[in-house]
């Protein structure tokens, strides 16, 4: 409900915030977390960012690390261990809280097919994932691929140990692999999967795993995909 989340907001920016004197000018940050949701899952525009709030560069990003440190959003930085061609891309923010993010960024309903549901799906994947890399105390680290020319490949596990897109449609089509293929010219060991909304799952000529969303956590969690 909306007047849930707005007095969790609100409670965060007295108890978390005020109280303990992170930030002096608390307008200015309440107005940094409204432009920050925006940037939910994307790759952060610190000058951007500091512009729509009106403070400085470095004053924006001591506000991330202001959301991270109090646990409010996670970073999900860049691929870049061995890459054989230029890669590109500021580390991305998650909010921890698909609903928070939703009333901070004003989005309203998450409509089935939308991209905001798309953006919502993408994060619940991350945090699962998140969840289970910390509890289960694994020596591996959860980053993002993504080429120049916009390819990407939304989660890497490890050093190219898996490759994961989360797509939040029923039908998985080419185009929808093309991130994945792309990232197996440069590392054709990888192990790449689909997290999805089509029903069954089902593997492709290429050997990408193509999984449904209500198999994930359970074959997550049972240790078959990571």
């Amino acid at each position: 409900p909306r007047q849930l989340l707005d007095a969790y907001i609100a409670d965060y920016l007295r108890e978390e915030v005020a109280a303990e004197g992170l930030v002096r000018n608390l307008p200015a940050y309440s107005s940094f977390l409204d432009s920050a949701a925006l940037s939910d899952g994307d790759p952060v525009n610190y000058s951007n960012v500091a512009r729509e709030c009106g403070v400085s560069g470095p004053t924006a990003k001591s506000y991330f690390d202001i959301l991270t440190d109090t646990r409010l959003a996670r970073w999900l930085p860049r691929w870049q261990r061995r890459a054989k061609r230029r890669l590109s891309g500021a580390p991305k923010l998650y909010f921890d809280d698909v609903g928070v993010v939703n009333r901070l960024a004003r989005r309203g309903e998450l409509e089935r097919g939308s991209d905001v549901y798309g953006k919502a799906f993408e994060n619940w994947v991350f945090h699962e994932l998140s969840a289970f890399v910390s509890y289960r105390d694994l020596d591996e680290q959860i980053t993002y691929w993504r080429l120049p020319s916009g390819i990407e490949v939304d989660f890497v596990i490890g050093d190219m140990c898996l490759a994961i897109e989360a797509k939040a449609t029923a039908n998985i089509t080419r185009k929808h692999l093309k991130g994945l293929r792309t990232l197996a010219e440069e590392h054709p060991g990888v192990r790449r999967m689909v997290v999805c909304l089509e029903s069954r799952p089902r593997r492709t000529d290429d050997g990408i795993d193509i999984v449904p969303a209500t198999d994930f956590a359970p074959r997550l969690w049972q240790g078959d995909i990571a």
